[in-house]
């Protein structure tokens, strides 16, 4: 009996609807609550823009003629003489600049460049002379390694007394 009693007490219309008019007013005063705490906007200050507009040239300026440049032509030793390079000798890489001197597969400017002979290294001629693209060409085989070998210009070998 009691239990019945109870349940009417707390389904009676005055319960329920003073749980919804409380519920709503708590709602409301949140609502009123946060809105009088949160900080005022100000209005920001409007600011402007500056654009500063620069005028293009009327006209394209045409650089001067170009003057041509005198052809660099590549100074090279002067040959030894025919005399002094013969199969057998040795001869000594000189007068590259340090670039060294290219040893190619064929002889010509046109071979196949197989190695690098360095300044002041020391060949032994095997095969030559060939006389192609305008150069004396001469086969060196390094003295120290037999795979180091290929055709070279005259030019930049001078012969020296055996190693």
């Amino acid at each position: 009996m009691e239990s019945r009693v109870l349940l009417r007490y707390i389904l009676s219309p005055w319960v329920v609807g003073g749980a919804i008019l409380l519920g709503v007013s708590m709602l409301c005063a949140s609502i009123l609550l946060l809105t009088a705490a949160r900080p005022s906007r100000s209005a920001a200050p409007t600011t402007t823009a500056i654009v500063q507009v620069i005028p293009l040239p009327s006209s394209t300026p045409t650089p001067p003629p170009a003057t041509p440049s005198p052809e660099l032509t590549p100074t090279l030793p002067v040959p030894p003489a025919s005399g002094n390079i013969s199969v057998g000798a040795f001869v000594q890489v000189t007068g590259t600049g340090g670039d060294g001197l290219r040893l190619r597969s064929d002889p010509g400017l046109n071979g196949v460049v197989r190695f690098l002979g360095l300044e002041a290294e020391v060949f032994q001629v095997s095969e030559g002379p060939q006389q192609l693209d305008g150069y004396t060409w001469w086969y060196l085989v390094a003295p120290y390694d037999a795979s180091v070998r290929g055709w070279a210009v005259a030019n930049y070998l001078v012969v020296v007394q055996s190693p």
